[in-house]
């Protein structure tokens, strides 16, 4: 086992931990946001090729706007207005992204050190707790996040969570990928497993309620096809993101686990699989990265990197066509998704 200093944050000093197979397959966590810094794989030439953007230490992830790598909590994506009703109770979010709530706000599990509960070679868990009202939701939450990379050279991420009052949970991994480790990333081949997505009103980016077919849209991942094929589409829900963000309704065939989407770069010669048990995936292609500086002195542009961030629906709280998040008081909340790489 393997950790190190990962540098000074407003709430102490942060550490940096590695979980290995015995395949090669190497990937680094920081208790800080409990974020992924790092995910190693072989590329066809043998090479070792980090597949996530990041930064070199916690002080740039704590002033960081772009949410590499984190897990976000308790709500994940938007949510309108900034405000929710539970029970005939309403409760007032940070509005921090225009007058809505993104990503939880500035009080999100994703900028706060995370106590570390287990480490092994192959796994780590990592927990947390957010008290009733911190980030505007009722409850007294704990949250536990595992990491474990199997060998299969996947990396499951399994979220665990349970609150006193009734409340929202809705956690995802924001990291950012480019399977070629630095470049521009729309020339990844790229299929998901959804034959619906969900608009957005404006550039905003607050889904209408409509769960729409992707049928003779650029929303059509059903056949591999290159990111950045239509990505200059002359489409009103692109111009709305300068690119997608746009979150995926899952053909799902059964409950639990399946595959949902895949990715390859000729390039490279990796592919990732992205099995879940999450009814919806947000499809992001690095809009508004330009001029963020990363591991190595890179410095990273727009649509250099992909997000996959399995999920419910956006704004699915206050959308009554989208299935609830809410968590009963006393129930567990439980997701797992797997990213699976291989060679071609």
């Amino acid at each position: 086992m393997e950790k190190k200093q990962f540098g000074m944050t407003a709430q102490g000093a942060a550490t940096l931990f590695a979980i290995t197979n015995t395949k090669g397959m190497k990937v680094l966590v920081t208790d800080f946001g409990a974020t992924l810094v790092s995910i190693f794989v072989k590329d066809k030439n043998g090479e070792d090729t980090d597949v996530i953007l990041g930064y070199e230490n916690a002080a740039e992830y704590e002033k960081q706007t772009c949410y590499f790598g984190a897990t976000v909590g308790r709500n994940c994506n938007r949510i309108s207005d900034a405000r929710i009703m539970i029970d005939d109770t309403q409760y007032i979010l940070d509005a921090n992204d225009n007058e809505n709530n993104l990503h939880s706000g500035t009080n999100g599990l994703s900028g706060r050190i995370w106590d570390v509960k287990e480490y092994l070679e192959h796994k780590i868990t990592l927990t947390t707790e957010d008290a009733d009202m911190q980030q505007g939701f009722p409850g007294n939450a704990a949250v536990a996040v595992t990491y474990e990379v199997t060998e299969e050279n996947g990396l499951k991420i399994t979220y665990h969570a349970t609150a006193d009052k009734k409340t929202l949970f809705n956690f995802t991994n924001h990291s950012y990928f480019n399977l070629n480790g630095e470049g521009t990333a729309m020339d990844h081949i790229l299929q998901i497993k959804a034959s619906h997505y969900t608009p957005v009103k404006n550039e905003k980016a607050i889904p209408t309620g409509e769960i729409a077919s992707v049928e003779g849209t650029p929303f059509d991942f059903r056949t591999p096809k290159r990111i950045g094929q239509d990505i200059a589409a002359d489409n009103e829900q692109l111009r709305y993101g300068n690119g997608y963000d746009h979150n995926y309704a899952i053909d799902k065939e059964q409950a639990g686990m399946e595959v949902v989407a895949g990715v390859y770069s000729e390039k490279s010669g990796i592919r990732m699989d992205v099995s879940t048990d999450c009814i919806g995936i947000q499809l992001y292609t690095a809009n508004f990265i330009h001029g963020q500086k990363g591991k190595g002195g890179v410095v990273y542009e727009d649509r250099d990197a992909f997000c996959l961030e399995t999920q419910y629906f956006p704004n699915s709280i206050n959308e009554p066509n989208f299935t609830t998040p809410l968590t009963e008081a006393g129930v567990e909340y439980h997701s797992e998704t797997v990213y699976t790489f291989s060679l071609i």
